[in-house]
């Protein structure tokens, strides 16, 4: 029997994160994906332009409008949603893709998007991050200076509305401290896999 915290699988899991924006989920989604070379994030396409810090290919696939609706038109999105007059949506092939490799896809998208895919069927574990407060969530978000205060408002308005969807979610982690949500979100993960290693036939030594 194989001794890995992850890798075992032949096909890989879906965990769908969600949480409101400035809340830390994207940094513990590359965390894990540092230490474990068998989760990988996937990369969803958005007709937003990129922020400073951000990489096409990396972060976002940056496409026109044009584009997203010409990919909508052919069914070629797992998921996707227009919000803060933007599109973002979510690569069947990707997903597919890295599952058929064995590895873990993390899939980092909102409430809407988790529904989405819950309607269709697809097996997937769910987990929800939430701030510390929204004091602090308001904070983080002033801190970025992405957007000015109307926006900030309008994604907190947002947050809460998400916020409401978390008891919808298979875990639920508080983000009040970056390590230990860190370590929450990886047991979370290593369970799961050995969860379904224990349905899978025992190799006979």
């Amino acid at each position: 029997m194989s001794n890995k915290l992850l890798g075992n699988l032949s096909q890989g899991l879906l965990f769908i994160v969600s949480a409101p924006a400035g809340t830390g989920k994207t940094t513990l989604a590359h965390m894990l994906c540092d230490e474990f070379e068998a989760i990988t994030l996937s990369v969803s396409c958005t007709t937003r332009s990129p922020r400073a810090h951000e990489i096409p290919g990396k972060d976002y696939h940056f496409i026109s409008s044009e584009e997203f609706e010409e990919r909508l038109h052919h069914n070629a999105f797992l998921e996707y949603v227009s919000i803060f007059d933007h599109s973002y949506g979510t690569l069947y092939e990707t997903i597919a893709k890295e599952q058929h490799l064995g590895r873990h896809v993390l899939l980092v998208i909102d409430t809407q998007g988790q529904k989405q895919i819950k309607s269709l069927g697809v097996p997937h574990i769910s987990i929800f991050i939430h701030p510390p407060s929204w004091a602090e969530l308001r904070h983080r978000l002033e801190k970025r200076g992405t957007e000015n205060c109307a926006a900030i408002d309008k994604r907190l308005a947002f947050a809460e509305y998400e916020t409401s969807s978390a008891p919808l979610y298979d875990y639920e982690v508080v983000n009040d401290h970056l390590q230990t949500a860190y370590q929450i979100l990886r047991a979370i993960i290593i369970a799961e896999e050995h969860k379904r290693l224990k349905t899978l036939p025992k190799e006979i030594p």
